[in-house]
């Protein structure tokens, strides 16, 4: 904090007697912009995709984030089983699940 008391006088034209709000301005705009245009959607996505891992349920088909596709047979409160391709089952995390595989299909529509 020091140091930035140190910038705000060091840029005020009379040694400290100017305006502090004019100099703190862009630092705050910045700050804003920041706020809304990084922090705020990924915050945003985060919760939908915390969403939509909560709302999974039995039978719904999903990819992973390794890029498995599978369909859910069992829900745990920390895991899914899936069965892939062969009748093959693997245990994953719900965090390991990435989105659901009919919103693949529509983004190659």
């Amino acid at each position: 904090m020091n140091i930035l008391l140190s910038i705000i006088l060091m840029a005020s034209p009379e040694g400290g007697k100017g305006n502090g709000l004019m100099t703190l301005l862009p630092l705050l705009l910045i700050i804003v912009v920041f706020y809304f245009f990084m922090i705020r959607p990924q915050m945003k996505k985060n919760k939908d995709i915390r969403k939509f891992r909560e709302n999974i349920k039995k039978g719904d088909r999903i990819v992973t984030i390794g890029g498995i596709h599978g369909k859910i047979v069992e829900v745990n409160e920390t895991t899914f089983t899936i069965e892939v391709e062969g009748q093959n089952r693997l245990k994953i995390e719900k965090s390991a699940v990435a989105m659901n595989s009919v919103q693949i299909d529509e983004n190659k529509s």
